[in-house]
């Protein structure tokens, strides 16, 4: 009798554990935003039991106090111990910075080419690929900076299309996708033999002919929210950049465009791709179609677009859940978040976000919530938007610095 008792006592506690779901247990989540306007990067903490989101820490970034340096793009490095993030301006070129995560201690820097934008650490060979998006510069192929993430140094820069962003690598670490904006294309580059493997026409029609390009710009808005935000009268060598690539451009030099090996087309970038996203074990890139309001499927097996997923207004990033199920992107253009099935290919939700000139995602590794960062306009702060993905509903908004936009997870941690 003593002995059943005994058993007894013992067994409820197991049998407590197998029998409650895991998800029950309660997480804290942990993603790292960047406020472009405001030099600033946020450490924002989801209380997953209760949903109440809070900025847990400031960290400021930049290396001209009086200038607003503009941090852009940041990523995690894989074993979760370094976080790095492109600063946008410079004199004329941009950087990497690099910094200790739980502490945010700066702990590196190197610098990159015009406008470093998105990025990421390849599992294979352990260097990090990083966009020059050149948003400030002529209309000429930009370049991918292959960088040491140990020693912060760059190792090669491989010659790419015009205005590169949207890097993300496969999961094996093998192969990085990236988009040329201006030239509606796909690339894909080999990781460890540092250069372009191959690259894809994103136009529904590829047919290409000599003749002068329309070079109005995917990010208009963007460009606009710059302006907006920088009449401090600190960027006034900025601004007038971007009211030079507003103005026609007729005056470039046609044949000196074609030595350089650019692609020429008779007409403006109809697609706009400004991200690009592989699927974590299918054989499928998922590109943003800013100019074209559609999310576009790509095999790369067959290396042809298999694919068109009608989107909202000005799809600009994207990110496929872990599991492979769902597609969650943000729509630049309406302040909106889309969330799409991926075997269906429909869009299953449509969430409003809580302030226009929605930006980056970040998906939490178990796939429970979406974070969503979103610019504002003008003197407003921006924020991160918080979705629960079981319900596709807001849980959370979180005010941070002016013109969120870079962000990415860290972490999550048992309660």
């Amino acid at each position: 009798m003593k002995n059943h008792k005994l058993f007894s006592f013992l067994l409820t506690p197991i049998l407590f554990f197998l029998l409650v779901p895991s998800a029950s247990f309660s997480q804290d989540y942990y993603v790292y935003v960047a406020a472009e306007s405001e030099d600033e990067v946020h450490l924002i903490h989801l209380d997953g039991k209760t949903n109440k989101a809070e900025i847990a820490k400031t960290i400021q970034v930049g290396r001209y106090p009086t200038e607003t340096d503009g941090p852009h793009g940041i990523n995690i490095s894989p074993d979760g111990e370094y976080w790095f993030l492109s600063i946008a301006h410079g004199n004329p070129y941009g950087m990497l910075a690099k910094y200790k995560t739980g502490t945010d201690e700066l702990v590196a820097t190197t610098d990159l080419g015009m406008f470093p934008a998105s990025m990421e650490i390849s599992k294979s060979t352990g260097l990090l690929y990083v966009v020059n998006f050149n948003l400030h510069g002529d209309m000429v192929p930009s370049t991918v900076s292959v960088v040491d993430p140990d020693y912060m140094e760059v190792i090669t820069d491989i010659k790419t299309g015009i205005m590169p962003h949207g890097s993300r690598i496969t999961d094996d670490g093998t192969k990085q996708y990236h988009v040329s904006m201006m030239t509606d294309e796909l690339y894909e580059i080999n990781t460890a033999g540092l250069n372009v493997n191959r690259t894809l026409s994103l136009k529904k029609s590829a047919m290409k002919m000599d003749g002068m390009k329309d070079h109005s710009d995917h990010s208009e808005e963007h460009k606009e929210n710059h302006e907006k935000h920088m009449k401090d009268g600190t960027h006034e060598e900025h601004s007038k950049k971007e009211n030079e690539m507003k103005e026609d451009h007729s005056g470039h030099d046609m044949d000196g465009m074609k030595k350089n090996g650019m692609k020429m087309m008779h007409a403006k970038p109809e697609v706009k791709p400004t991200w690009a996203d592989p699927h974590p074990t299918k054989p499928f890139v998922y590109v943003a179609g800013n100019g074209s309001d559609e999310i576009i499927e790509i095999d790369t097996e067959k290396w042809a677009v298999t694919r068109r997923f009608k989107s909202g207004k000005a799809p600009y990033n994207l990110e496929v859940s872990h599991d492979g199920k769902i597609l969650v992107a943000s729509y630049k253009g309406e302040g909106a978040t889309g969330i799409f099935d991926l075997e269906s290919g429909k869009e299953i939700a449509k969430i409003k976000n809580s302030r226009k000139v929605t930006h980056g995602v970040a998906i939490s590794s178990d796939n429970r919530y979406a974070f969503l960062s979103v610019e504002g306009i003008g003197g407003e702060p921006g924020s991160v938007d918080i979705i629960d993905l079981k319900t596709n509903k807001r849980v959370a908004v979180v005010e941070t610095g002016k013109q969120a936009g870079g962000i990415v997870f860290w972490k999550q941690v048992a309660q």
